[in-house]
């Protein structure tokens, strides 16, 4: 029976490199010579460390991970930007997050998303992935047409076609 892998996974070397080239650019700019900046992967619990002189700067240290991160062919919602910034001393600092896998409470949207598409499918939760069965390769091709057009706030990828 033929089925896919819908996952939301982040190639930490990729990531790495983003993050790397962010550090690169940050330290070339003219507007940051001379100011405190301080960006950190954390690479066990995914997590980034960001630190600056004011909250602008900071801003826009987060503008150049985006666009960078997008050169890399990593999507922005990787990001968990929800966080707010607070002051430390006489310096601004940021944790943001980046998801790597399903929540449970997304893979339940992202199924009851595909239930209500009306296709002859079946979803299921696996982990941090949902795996889509169907009798049909075009019904599981209309699944991945239509979870582009979702708005979750996740990066999703279809991995592990199988038919």
């Amino acid at each position: 029976m033929p089925s896919f892998d819908i996952v939301s996974k982040v190639d930490l070397q990729t990531l790495d490199n983003a993050i790397n080239t962010v550090k690169k650019e940050i330290t070339t700019r003219f507007d940051f010579k001379g100011s405190h900046v301080v960006i950190d992967l954390n690479k066990k619990d995914f997590t980034l460390h960001l630190e600056a002189d004011s909250e602008m700067k900071l801003d826009q240290i987060i503008d150049v991970l985006i666009s960078r991160s997008m050169k890399q062919h990593l999507a922005a919602e990787i990001y968990d930007l929800s966080k707010e910034a607070y002051p430390s001393g006489k310096v601004v600092k940021k944790e943001v997050a980046v998801r790597n896998g399903i929540k449970q409470e997304d893979a339940k949207k992202i199924v009851k998303l595909i239930k209500d598409s009306g296709l002859k499918v079946q979803p299921a939760i696996m982990d941090d992935i949902v795996r889509v069965t169907g009798k049909k390769i075009d019904d599981l091709q209309e699944v991945i047409q239509a979870s582009k057009s979702w708005n979750l706030g996740l990066a999703l990828q279809h991995v592990n076609m199988k038919s």
